[in-house]
Parts: C-alpha cells; structure tokens; sequence
C-alpha cells in the first residue's frame, strides 16, 4: 500500500513540490528560459566534494534544504522570486528522485536512505 511505502510518500512529496513551485514560478511571469537555465544551478555545490566529504555534503546540504528559498520568497519583493522557485523546484525533484540530503560519510549516504532503505 502506498501510505505505508516511505520512499513512495517521499517520492510523491517531491513530486508536489516541484509541481507547485513550477505552477508558482509560471505564475510570475518569468521565461522558462531562466528556468532551464539555472533549474540545475543548485548541484554545481557538489563540488565541495572534489575537497572532502565533509564539506562537499555541508555545501550541498545549504543548497538542497528548502529553508534558504523559503526565506528569499518571506523576506525578498518580487524580483527574487522566480529564483526561489527554481531552486524549490529542482529540490522537489532531487526529492523525487530519491536524492536526499547527506550525511558526511560518503555521497550516496543520505536521508533518504536512512529513512526508507
């Protein structure tokens, strides 16, 4: 059954969030050119990990939490808006597709995989 599935619920909690930040950022006018444009920009904080996994899981984390674009869309006008939509979006998808938030460990040890594994 799918209410007692966790990864399916989380998969489906992602898939809602990235369907409503996509309707969220239509609905400000902006070009879905901006938005294929910066929709992967959040990953580029990987890069933290060619150091170590300690700070590549940390930069990654600070961009794939949803707490920072919650905050721009609270405390900015306008303008910022369609960029705390993408990024609510790309995070919501990550989220689909099982990618979670991670542990310093290693780069596939993550949430997810602690909470539906």
């Amino acid at each position: 059954m799918i209410l007692s599935n966790p990864r399916i619920l989380l998969a489906l909690e992602g898939a809602a969030v990235l369907a409503f930040a996509a309707w969220s950022y239509a609905a400000t006018g902006a070009g879905w050119g901006l938005f294929a444009l910066l929709f992967l920009t959040p990953d580029l904080l990987m890069l933290g990990y060619l150091a170590n996994p300690k700070l590549g899981s940390a930069c990654y984390n600070l961009a794939h939490t949803e707490v920072l674009p919650i905050l721009l869309l609270i405390f900015t006008g306008p303008a910022v808006a369609p960029y705390a939509w993408i990024w609510l979006a790309h995070i919501g998808f990550d989220r689909m597709a099982g990618y979670g938030l991670k542990y310093p460990t290693f780069f596939k040890d993550t949430h997810l995989q602690r909470v539906a594994g």
